[in-house]
């Protein structure tokens, strides 16, 4: 089978046979052509979505908080929880699937739930901050 693997801003595509993979050709990842105006307006406001969700989220976490980031990359499948409600340390808060494997986010420390930063079918990345507990 080929595979393309996009990896920091290259994409590689790769052949695996019989538990063996081989790179086959690597190319420099190439963003969608735009029309002029909006890749004017792309570019002005590139640094605003450079800071992304993590600076976004961290700023916008209460004083004094704790928030979870996300161990690993993957898709929000489930939200065991809401805002407000009380969590004891280890409680499952969130479940994130990665790789068809579920894998499910506990609580830091007890507390109470503050507000969530994703929610479900939001794709996350490693250290994307997830929900804050007070």
């Amino acid at each position: 089978m080929i595979y393309k693997v996009s990896l920091n801003g290259k994409i590689y595509e790769v052949e695996v046979e019989k538990g063996e993979a081989v790179i086959k050709s690597e190319f420099d990842a190439a963003l969608p052509q735009a029309a002029p105006a909006a890749q004017a307006a792309a570019v002005s406001a590139a640094p605003v979505a450079a800071a992304a969700p993590q600076q976004t989220a961290a700023a916008a976490a209460t004083a004094g908080a704790t928030v979870v980031n996300s161990p690993l990359n993957g898709s929000v499948i489930t939200l065991k929880m809401s805002a407000g409600q009380p969590v004891k340390e280890g409680d499952v808060v969130l479940v994130i699937e990665a790789m068809k494997m579920e894998n499910e986010i506990p609580a830091s420390k007890s507390g109470k739930l503050g507000q969530f930063f994703v929610q479900k079918g939001a794709s996350v990345e490693t250290g994307t901050p997830l929900f804050e507990i007070l």
